[in-house]
């Protein structure tokens, strides 16, 4: 079993700052990626930034230049800065990892249980 446990939202005013942290625990032999998405009241699940054991990483437009995503992969979390908040940034953000339970196992998806983000003045 492997869980993804997410902390850090809350309620910010636009401009403003927050972090939140994801740490993964289980059986991991390895994780590839580690990253987040978000999902806004109506609208679909969308990518947000992800981290590779590489050391790279990738955003989405709309967060390019503001989050800045992090990871430590001897303690196997990820965080995501944000900065310069606005309203269309509410959203549950999920905390996601592609997971090997083993050397030759598949990669495994596993998922937070999400934790809300809410910019408004």
């Amino acid at each position: 079993q492997v869980q993804l446990v997410e902390s850090g939202g809350g309620l910010v005013q636009p401009g403003g700052s927050l972090r939140l942290s994801c740490a993964a625990s289980g059986s991991i032999f390895s994780i590839n990626v580690m990253g987040w998405y978000r999902q806004a009241p109506g609208k679909q699940r969308e990518f947000v930034a992800a981290a590779f054991r590489s050391g790279s990483t990738n955003y989405a437009d709309s967060v390019k230049g503001r989050f800045t995503i992090s990871r430590d992969n001897a303690k196997n979390t990820v965080s995501l800065q944000m900065n310069s908040l606005k309203p269309e940034d509410t959203a549950v953000y999920y905390c996601n990892a592609g997971v090997k339970v083993y050397r030759y196992s598949p990669e495994l998806d596993r998922w937070g249980q999400g934790t809300q983000v809410t910019v408004s003045s």
